[in-house]
């Protein structure tokens, strides 16, 4: 089928879903992911159809299986978010006649006649922007008042780690959120004490200095930066001085880091009354989401006031869980090859944060550019794998996975250099045994 630009894609979704819900009257029954991006994706839905005074059920889910698309209801109307581009076989069987997808990841199967989607990889354009950032101009579609939630679908393309494409996008989204962008040290928080920034830094993860007080004290001393009024500056109060001597001392312990991954654009946006990093705010979403409290997550982006303390608890428990589990992969007997390692962490780390840890090690100068990461970790009687690329080079990542699941069976989803799959325990060492054959494989091609 020809499918137009991303505008025109959206627009036709819209009328589409409008004359439905006029015709069906059906109560919606929302399903979004449980990542920043599908919070955020969420977020921005909900407030949306309040405003239309529409009946709605919202479910967040880690992962869409069979069992769930076979339990869906009938007599509702079905809306995926940031969901089921790779589940298009499944949901042409289930009798359903209208189901809608809001979704950036690359569909794997045809569209079945009883699916209306939107999707940028079935575009003309093929813009890369998340979901969070197609529901934001699909309800501003519905209506131009939702503009007062682009702030929300720049905290998901953050949290995709797309916010290099914001700027590219022709869609006005950074000029509807009164965002505020200054070039920086692209550490976070920018607006909190710097000590505490850097302590809790796994992005970059700096050797000697992330989870180490007195490793963040001699590293502030060496880029000459005092305490003042009994604090440390904040990262957008240094002055281009100091700016240039932390970044220095940075590099100095973490060599492989070059100074253009370290220096970029700084988002804040104005969140309950204040102005704040838009990175701090995506990864309290996601630590809130992945740590069991999607419904703390979704509050949290309603600015609903007691999610802001909630939110705020959820997160340092969540960033000492990831601190610990890069300790404790350093301690790990890894498998490692050429272009490749595999860290099988099975119960040590939650299966919720294995991803970010991979990604945390693929943004790290731990393995060279374009080494395969591959983290495992146990859930319940499954085992969750999360794919990353070094320096955001290297294989597809999402084909590598999709090779390996096409001869065990499993689930994939994810992008070129990011992307995961889930597979049963018993699967283990057939896995394993895989990504070493086509690793190896791959490396005889090249």
């Amino acid at each position: 089928m020809e499918r137009g630009n991303l505008k025109s894609e959206i627009k036709k979704l819209v009328e589409k879903f409008i004359n439905h819900l006029d015709k069906e009257k059906k109560e919606i029954f929302l399903v979004s992911h449980f990542d920043t991006d599908g919070i955020t994706s969420a977020a921005i839905m909900i407030q949306a159809l309040k405003k239309m005074d529409k009946t709605f059920s919202v479910n967040i889910i880690k992962s869409l299986n069979k069992e769930f698309i076979e339990n869906l209801p009938e007599n509702k109307t079905i809306l995926f978010l940031d969901l089921a581009s790779g589940s298009l076989n499944y949901l042409k069987d289930t009798g359903i006649e209208n189901i809608f997808i809001i979704d950036h990841h690359e569909p794997s199967q045809e569209i079945p006649e009883n699916v209306q989607m939107v999707n940028p990889m079935l575009c003309e354009d093929k813009q890369k922007i998340s979901t969070s950032g197609l529901v934001y101009l699909f309800c501003k579609e519905i209506n131009e008042e939702n503009k007062e939630f682009a702030k929300l679908a720049i905290l998901g393309m953050i949290g995709d780690q797309l916010e290099k494409e914001i700027d590219i996008l022709n869609n006005g989204v950074l000029g509807d959120g009164e965002i505020r962008k200054k070039r920086g040290l692209l550490i976070y928080p920018s607006t909190r004490p710097l000590n505490r920034t850097l302590e809790y830094s796994s992005n970059p993860y700096i050797p000697g200095v992330t989870g180490n007080s007195e490793g963040v004290r001699e590293l502030l001393r060496e880029a000459g930066i005092p305490i003042v009024g009994g604090k440390y500056k904040s990262l957008i109060e240094l002055t281009e001085q100091e700016m240039q001597n932390l970044v220095t001392a940075i590099i100095l312990r973490n060599p492989q880091t070059k100074n253009r991954e370290l220096i970029g654009d700084i988002f804040l946006i104005k969140f309950y009354n204040k102005l704040e990093d838009a990175r701090e705010l995506s990864a309290m979403i996601n630590a809130c989401s992945r740590s069991g409290e999607s419904s703390i997550a979704i509050r949290f982006c309603m600015e609903i006031s007691e999610a802001k303390k909630q939110a705020e608890t959820v997160h340092v428990k969540h960033r000492q869980n990831l601190i610990s589990g890069l300790e404790f992969v350093k301690t790990l007997d890894k498998i490692e090859g050429k272009g490749y390692v595999i860290i099988n962490a099975k119960e040590e780390i939650k299966d919720t944060i294995i991803g970010t840890i991979a990604s945390i090690l693929s943004n790290s100068p731990s393995y060279e550019e374009g080494t395969m990461i591959i983290a495992m970790a146990y859930y319940e009687d499954k085992i969750k794998i999360s794919a990353r690329n070094s320096g955001r080079e290297g294989r597809n990542l999402k084909e590598v996975l999709e090779k390996i699941i096409g001869e065990i069976g499993g689930e994939v989803g994810g992008h070129e250099f990011a992307a995961g799959c889930l597979i049963n325990q018993s699967q283990e060492k057939e896995f394993i045994d895989l990504v070493k054959k086509n690793c190896e494989v791959e490396m005889v091609k090249i």
